[in-house]
């Protein structure tokens, strides 16, 4: 199959990131909420992915019908696309924050973007600038910081291990959406990967089981919002637009615009965000190195963007 013709537009492909980080981090503080109601990690896994999954193969549908078609063999590659990363990502990603704090989680996660420079480098023979690798070291510095690593006394070693495999696999759903977006329009690429994934949690959890009176449920917005409340549902069509559908297709919109390893650079935004909100709403706490820190991966975050692509002078 032909590749699908593009032109690279970094400061779009820039923006896009910011954008889609923004949203992500905003999400974690009304998933945090939409599980404390007892719908379960895996739960809102399955329903974010099935919901997700109808919205971009109706957008896909209706702005380019002929992006859905499926092409000979190609399935192999969306199945892996869709289960080890879309599938995987949120799983590891609610299964870590169910058993540590939001920053924490996040600190952990994105040792991906590491990941994918390291494979970039060594299996991708991908010229990574020094700027970049700089940019990952103050980034990665800013976010200890910002969650006082030092200081968080004894963290869960289960939460500690999903955090990490959830690194693993953001890394791996990066490389393979950077991958598929050079033969796919993202929007169909999300939305065959979306499916793969509502079918692997399908058979894993079947819907018939699903925990209806849980989602019927209303429930306080916690923190500062306590006084709110909101049916569970609300929260979790939250989860699946702003939280889903939209930042991972800014986020897969981008990596034809710019490499996996400068968008992952620049999604580290994401924690930054997520705990102003935590604070904002949720009442963690937030000290002066937390600020602090904040300003260090900001200041990675516009390095990485300076870093000219390699083959410009």
């Amino acid at each position: 199959a032909a590749a699908v013709p593009r032109v690279r537009r970094p400061v779009a492909g820039y923006a896009m990131v910011l954008v889609a980080a923004a949203l992500f981090g905003f999400h974690g503080a009304v998933a945090k909420v939409a599980l404390s109601s007892g719908l379960s990690s895996l739960r809102l896994t399955e329903a974010r992915c099935a919901g997700a999954c109808v919205g971009l193969v109706l957008l896909a549908a209706l702005r380019r019908p002929g992006s859905l078609r499926l092409r000979h063999g190609e399935w192999r590659l969306l199945a892996v696309f869709g289960v080890a990363g879309v599938a995987a990502v949120q799983l590891f990603y609610f299964l870590a924050i169910h058993r540590l704090a939001i920053g924490i989680a996040l600190l952990i996660e994105y040792l991906g973007p590491l990941l994918v420079a390291i494979w970039a480098r060594t299996f991708g023979h991908e010229v990574v600038r020094r700027r970049v690798w700089v940019a990952l070291g103050l980034s990665l510095t800013g976010l200890v910081l910002m969650v006082r690593l030092w200081s968080s006394g004894a963290v869960d070693g289960l939460g500690v291990a999903f955090a990490l495999v959830c690194a693993v696999v953001f890394a791996a759903y990066l490389l393979l959406a950077e991958h598929g977006v050079a033969r796919r329009v993202p929007t169909s690429l999300l939305a065959w990967g979306f499916l793969f994934a509502t079918l692997f949690w399908t058979v894993v959890q079947p819907w018939w089981s699903f925990p209806r009176a849980t989602v019927g449920r209303t429930v306080p917005l916690e923190g500062h919002l306590a006084a709110w409340h909101l049916p569970v549902w609300a929260l979790v069509v939250w989860v699946v637009v702003l939280g889903t559908i939209a930042p991972f297709s800014l986020i897969v919109g981008a990596l034809r615009h710019v490499t996996a390893t400068r968008v992952g650079v620049v999604a580290m935004l994401e924690p930054v965000v997520a705990t102003v909100v935590a604070w904002l709403w949720l009442q963690e706490s937030l000290a002066p190195v937390q600020i602090a820190g904040a300003v260090v991966v900001l200041a990675g975050i516009v390095l990485a963007q300076t870093a000219k692509p390699v083959g410009e002078t």
